[in-house]
């Protein structure tokens, strides 16, 4: 069975983005640097830099992250977020308050009109997300 997983690009500061995601989510987190596959940069001041990474959480959630080399040109995400949702709402209001720290909230955690609540935040790392909690079924 396939599966779809975020894959966030960074610029020098992946580890500490993934890192971050860990204290947020749990899991275990594998981390790869240029430096452990010679050849893969240019310059050697890159080779701490995290080539990939990937989180995966007690839910069973996948996120990859890796850094850009200074060779390869960087855009920051735009147009795309990170959605969690379910039916915990103690586990996902934990997860509002970890992403939104030091973040910017686009739309506060809230009850929306379909039920349930729901809010969008940027996190610190410029990581756009969307957090909702299901409404119950009727």
């Amino acid at each position: 069975m396939p599966i779809l997983n975020p894959y966030l690009s960074f610029k020098n500061n992946a580890r500490e983005a993934i890192e971050f995601y860990r204290s947020v989510f749990g899991g275990d987190l594998q981390i790869s640097t240029f430096g452990d596959f010679p050849g893969m940069v240019e310059d050697p001041a890159e080779n701490d830099l995290v080539m990939h990474s990937q989180l995966t959480s007690p839910d069973g959630f996948v996120l990859m992250a890796s850094d850009t080399p200074d060779r390869m040109p960087y855009e920051a995400p735009a147009g795309v977020a990170v959605s969690v949702s379910g039916e915990d709402e103690a586990q996902l209001q934990g997860y509002w308050d970890a992403l939104s720290a030091g973040g910017n909230v686009t739309m506060p955690y809230d009850t929306p009109p379909w039920g349930g609540k729901f809010g969008m935040l940027t996190d610190k790392f410029g990581v756009d997300w969307m957090v909702s909690l299901n409404a119950p079924q009727q």
